[in-house]
C-alpha cells in the first residue's frame, strides 16, 4: 500500500478503536456470564428441583391441559391477567407470565414455572430487571438507559467492526518483517504485549466480526418489532380493526386454540403464546409462535393467530425476513446454537477479546508520542509494528 493509504487506514483504526474500546470492554465482561444465562437461570429458578424430561409442549394424555396450567397461575395472582405462556424444548417446563394489565412493563410482570406433566409449580423467576443476570443483561443491551443506550451500543458495535477491518488491512505491513504468530518473549514488556495483542486479535478475528455484527442487529430489536407490528401483524388482523379490546373474562380455551393452530402449522413445536393486548398479539387473538425441530429452524418462527373468544384460526404466516435476521442473530451472539461446547468456545474467544482490548488500552496509555507521518512511514517499511491504536517503538 501507498503511504497515503496506510495513513488513512491508520487514522480510521486509531480513532474507531479509541472511541469504542472502553464500551467494548464493558460488553465483553458483561457478556461472559450471559453466555451461560440459560444454565444459570435454570439453576436459580428451579432451586435444584428436578423437572419431568418430556420435551413436548403439546396436549397429550401425559401432559396437563394448558387451561389447567393457566388456571393455577392466575389463582396464585388474583386480579392479574395472562400475558405469555412459554414452553421448553429440553423438558416439560412451562412458564406463565401474568400482570395487572396487558400492557404492563416488564419489571411489573410475574413469572410462574410449572412442570407440565404433574401440573405442579416448580418455582418462580424474578421479574425482569431483578437479579444479577437481569442487571447484567440490561447493562449489556442498553446500559440501563433504554432505547438511546441500545442505539449507542449499536454504534459502538459499528465502530468495532470498522476497527477490525482497518486493523486487518494494517496487519500485512505490520508483519512484513515478522513470521506469523511471532511472540518476541525476550523483548520488553510492551513488545510482548503488542505481539499477544495482534496474535489474539487475528485468531479471534472472525468471531469478533460475527459478535460485532450480530450485536448491531440486536441493538435494533425495538424498531424491528415495531415494524412487524405495524406491517405483518396489522395486516393479519385487519378484519378486527376498530373493535373494542376483548376482555379477559371472554377468553376461550387455550387447548382448543392450540389444536386449531397445530392443524394449520403441522410438524412444528410451539415456542410461546402471546395473549391479547400485548406487543406480540392483537387485542383479540392468541398469537401462537411455532418453531422448527432443528437447531437452525427452531429460531425461525411461524405465527398463528387464533381468535381468543371463538378458538378459530384467523391467519398464519412465517415471520418476515428482517425478524428472521434478528432471531438468528440473537443466539449466534451468545453462542446458543451448539449447546455447552459452543458456549465454552464462545467464552474462550470472549476472554481473548478482553485481552486484546485491554492490551490495546495498555499500549495506548504507555505509547511514545510521535507525529502521525513518522508512524505511517515506519509502518509502511515494516520497521514499526502497529499496536491497534498507536505504534510501539521498535527495539
Amino acid at each position: 500500500m501507498s503511504r497515503g493509504a496506510i495513513r488513512g487506514w491508520f487514522l480510521v483504526h486509531k480513532w474507531s478503536s479509541l472511541v469504542s474500546t472502553v464500551f467494548l470492554l464493558m460488553l465483553c465482561v458483561t457478556g461472559l456470564p450471559l453466555i451461560f444465562h440459560d444454565e444459570i437461570d435454570a439453576q436459580a429458578t428451579r432451586g435444584g428441583r428436578t423437572v419431568s424430561a418430556t420435551p413436548s409442549s403439546g396436549v397429550s394424555p401425559a401432559l396437563q391441559p394448558l387451561d389447567a396450567i393457566l388456571a393455577h397461575a392466575l389463582a396464585a395472582r388474583p386480579g392479574e391477567v395472562p400475558l405469555f405462556m412459554a414452553f421448553s424444548n429440553d423438558d416439560a417446563t412451562t412458564t406463565v407470565t401474568t400482570g395487572a394489565r396487558p400492557d404492563v412493563p416488564a419489571e411489573a410482570m410475574t413469572l410462574h414455572l410449572f412442570d407440565r406433566v404433574t401440573g405442579q409449580p416448580i418455582g418462580a423467576t424474578p421479574a425482569e430487571g431483578e437479579g444479577v443476570m437481569a442487571f447484567l443483561l440490561r447493562l449489556h443491551t442498553d446500559m440501563l438507559i433504554g432505547l438511546p443506550g441500545m442505539f449507542f451500543l449499536g454504534a459502538m458495535g459499528g465502530l468495532f467492526v470498522v476497527a477490525l477491518v482497518s486493523g486487518t488491512v494494517l496487519y500485512a505491513p505490520f508483519m512484513r518483517k515478522l513470521d506469523f504468530g511471532t511472540l518476541r518473549t525476550q523483548r520488553s514488556r510492551r513488545v510482548k504485549w503488542l505481539d499477544h495483542h495482534n496474535l489474539l486479535g487475528i485468531v479471534a478475528l472472525a468471531w469478533m466480526a460475527v459478535v460485532g455484527l450480530t450485536g448491531i442487529v440486536n441493538a435494533f430489536v425495538t424498531p424491528i418489532t415495531k415494524t412487524w407490528q405495524a406491517g405483518e401483524l396489522a395486516e393479519m388482523t385487519r378484519a378486527y380493526a376498530g373493535r373494542p379490546p376483548l376482555p379477559p373474562a371472554r377468553y376461550g380455551s387455550l387447548d382448543r386454540a392450540m389444536a386449531a393452530a397445530r392443524r394449520a402449522v403441522p410438524g412444528m413445536n410451539p415456542q410461546f403464546i402471546a395473549f391479547p393486548g400485548g406487543a406480540f398479539s392483537s387485542r383479540h387473538h392468541y398469537a401462537i409462535f411455532f418453531q422448527g425441530a432443528t437447531p437452525l429452524t427452531e429460531r425461525l418462527l411461524t405465527t398463528a393467530l387464533v381468535d381468543a373468544e371463538t378458538g378459530r384460526l384467523t391467519d398464519q404466516r412465517p415471520m418476515p425476513w428482517y425478524f428472521k435476521a434478528l432471531m438468528l442473530s440473537r443466539p449466534l451472539h451468545f453462542g446458543d446454537y451448539g449447546g455447552l461446547p459452543m458456549k465454552l468456545l464462545w467464552a474462550v474467544l470472549d476472554v481473548f477479546t478482553i485481552v486484546v482490548l485491554g492490551s490495546g488500552v495498555y499500549l495506548w496509555l504507555g505509547r511514545r508520542r510521535a507525529p502521525t507521518d513518522v508512524l505511517v512511514r515506519e509502518i509502511s517499511r515494516g520497521a514499526r509494528p502497529f499496536a491497534g491504536v498507536e505504534a510501539v517503538p521498535a527495539e
